[in-house]
């Protein structure tokens, strides 16, 4: 149980919070939301006591296990997989202790390790390790890496990992589904509804918190307030609270006015001056009722196409991918993809498989390897990435950037512009040093729409934006009269936006007849196992160093496989997991030992072969599974 007691929050100058009295019960999922600066994320540093309480108490009982996903990872030579599994110290260290114990041939110590993990439960750890990278869109080559291979939103999976593996009593997550797609989106969803220990979530995606969350914690305005519920039943509470506190409001001002109203008319008359004494009384006791007070709704949009032609963009038998000192590297092959006024499109599919690859082919960034692209010559692409945000110039403010776009305009109406972003008066003066994530990606938008595109392509422009500005982000979007290609992980968007899905797997891109839930059944059924192997050989392409990753042709599809294989194999991956279990078992025993070594020297060369062995079985397996998907 977690208790707030009279609390309050500063961060500097600035009251966060507020005379905060709540408590929050074990096993309780809680989605914390409110505006950018409410005090979301100070809130979790006081949890993790790297911030003190500016009055009052919070109360977290000294037995409770914290894990968080750390903000910055360093740059260490040590593979993603082992990185992970430091998150439990325990377990890792005595896997450490295991591997030196053999190395030295300290064969007491490589049995006080064994005991160590037998338990700790350790034995499963290099396992669970690798499903939390495969879930969160690791290619099984990738595990071996070093962690300072990887981009930074490589390394933010990584952290979300490692905080995933630390065992917990509470778990915090802030923003955890940023740099995730969305496939990696419906796995963390599922990890999380069985996660046993009390989860404190900061997201500003409505879908997500709607199927993690079982409470709700709003901030606003310097207070705190808990709502039973997901973030949809969040709102329809809260527009009741205010529905009720409006009329409240209304009725005590009312009342308030009756009994000015006869005090000011009476207080002279020494007949009735007692009942004027009396009402003013009253009138000083009277609890203050405060007004419902709107927040203003952000409202932006995209002006209309200066020319919107019918057919904008087409690419056909287009292998899509990158040239390379070795060669050309094929993500896609022969795509055939029309763009016509109108179209709403959501590319969906695994990460990996190509999806930014097919936008930056259908922007002209990355040159087509074979086939044709064409497009209308009153084509106009408006195109934002992840780059779109980072190469905003330092130092420069929002209306330096607006002014280089736009020569000759008057600086009122480029303000008059860049208010209709809420960038309103002095704000768009100001450098965009200052500026949050989500504020870099809206003038980003903003540049975007002063062009007046007939075509955008975007790129999973919802990272960093709150709930507000994605609201406002699916309106503008749903009135362009344009074409729409969008890559992202937020559902609500994309159920607002978007009519066509296509889906991008296995080197082609085609039109997917169903819905988002059509789409995760798929997912799922493509990785029913949910072990990390179903899916590695068959889409796992390592993640980016460099901006041109190399990736191996799609294998042909073949015929359905034979069922008594298919048994045949399944039960021989039983049968061998099985005998490796027994024989770590026999490792755990301090009696192996104890005749010099020589008994645990035979049953480590029998673990290696059985595990040699198992290794076999589970890519053929995974062939034999291939097939019958096929």
């Amino acid at each position: 149980m977690i208790a707030f007691k009279d609390f309050a929050l500063r961060r500097g100058e600035r009251l966060l919070l507020s005379k905060v009295d709540l408590v929050l019960q074990a096993g309780w999922r809680v989605g914390v939301i409110g505006r950018n600066g409410t005090g979301k994320s100070s809130l979790f540093a006081a949890m993790q006591g790297e911030l003190e309480a500016d009055r009052g108490d919070l109360d977290i009982p000294g037995r409770v296990r914290v894990a968080s996903v750390a903000q910055e990872t360093p740059s260490l030579p040590d593979a993603a997989i082992d990185f992970v599994l430091s998150g439990d110290a325990p377990v890792h260290a005595a896997i450490q202790a295991e591997a030196n114990a053999f190395a030295s041939e300290d064969w007491e110590a490589v049995a006080e390790a064994h005991q160590r993990l037998e338990e700790l439960n350790g034995y499963d750890a290099s396992a669970r390790a690798g499903k939390l990278l495969h879930g969160l869109g690791f290619a099984a080559e990738a595990h071996s890496r070093a962690v300072s291979t990887f981009s930074g939103g490589w390394r933010v999976r990584l952290n979300l990992a490692r905080a995933l593996m630390t065992p917990s009593d509470l778990l915090l997550l802030d923003e955890p589904t940023n740099h995730l797609d969305l496939d990696a989106v419906l796995w963390l969803e599922q990890w999380l509804l069985h996660y046993p220990g009390t989860l404190l979530l900061i997201s500003h995606d409505r879908e997500f918190l709607d199927e993690v969350t079982s409470h709700t914690l709003h901030l606003h305005d310097g207070s705190a307030r808990l709502y039973t519920g997901n973030y949809t039943a969040f709102e329809r509470q809260r527009a009741e609270h205010l529905r009720l506190q409006q009329i409240t409001h209304e009725k005590t001002q009312a009342e308030r006015a009756h009994l000015q109203s006869f005090v000011d008319r009476f207080s002279a008359s020494a007949a009735k001056a007692k009942q004027a004494q009396s009402r003013v009384k009253r009138l000083a006791k009277m609890a203050d009722t405060e007004a419902v007070r709107v927040e203003r709704a952000f409202r932006i949009e995209f002006p209309a196409p200066a020319k919107l032609p019918y057919a904008l963009l087409r690419i056909t038998h287009a292998d899509c991918g990158y040239s390379t000192a070795s060669g050309p590297a094929t993500i896609l092959h022969d795509i055939g993809f029309i763009l016509e006024a109108g179209d709403r499109i959501a590319l969906l599919g695994p990460n990996g498989a190509g999806k930014s690859t097919l936008v930056k082919t259908l922007v002209g960034e990355l040159p087509l390897l074979a086939g044709e692209r064409s497009g209308h010559p009153d084509l106009r692409i408006g195109y934002f990435a992840q780059h779109t945000v980072e190469s905003l110039r330092a130092g420069t403010s929002a209306i330096d950037h607006l002014a280089d776009i736009a020569p000759g305009v008057s600086t009122q109406q480029l303000r008059d512009f860049l208010g209709k972003w809420n960038f309103p008066g002095d704000r768009a003066f100001e450098s965009v040093d200052t500026f949050s994530g989500g504020e870099r990606a809206r003038l980003a938008l903003a540049l975007i729409a002063w062009r007046q595109p007939n075509v955008l392509l975007l790129d999973e422009p919802t990272n960093h934006l709150d709930l507000d500005m994605r609201e406002a982000l699916a309106e503008a979007l749903a009135v362009f009269e344009g074409a729409i290609v969008l890559v992202s992980h937020d559902r609500h968007l994309i159920g607002l936006v978007c009519d066509t899905f296509w889906r991008v797997a296995d080197g082609t891109a085609q039109e997917f007849d169903g819905d988002l839930d059509a789409y995760a059944v798929w997912l799922r059924s493509r990785d029913s196992s949910n072990d990390g192997k179903a899916r590695e050989k068959k889409v796992g392409v390592a993640p980016e160093v460099t901006s041109a990753p190399a990736a191996a042709p799609a294998k042909p599809r073949r015929g359905k496989a034979n069922a008594h294989k298919l048994a045949r194999a399944e039960e021989r991956v039983g049968e061998l997991e099985a005998r490796l279990a027994k024989l770590e078992a026999r490792l755990a025993d301090p009696s192996v030992y104890a005749d010099g070594g020589a008994q645990a020297v035979e049953l480590g060369r029998e673990q290696a072969q059985l595990q040699g062995e198992l290794d076999a079985a589970e890519a053929k397996l995974l062939e034999l599974y291939e097939e019958d998907a096929a």
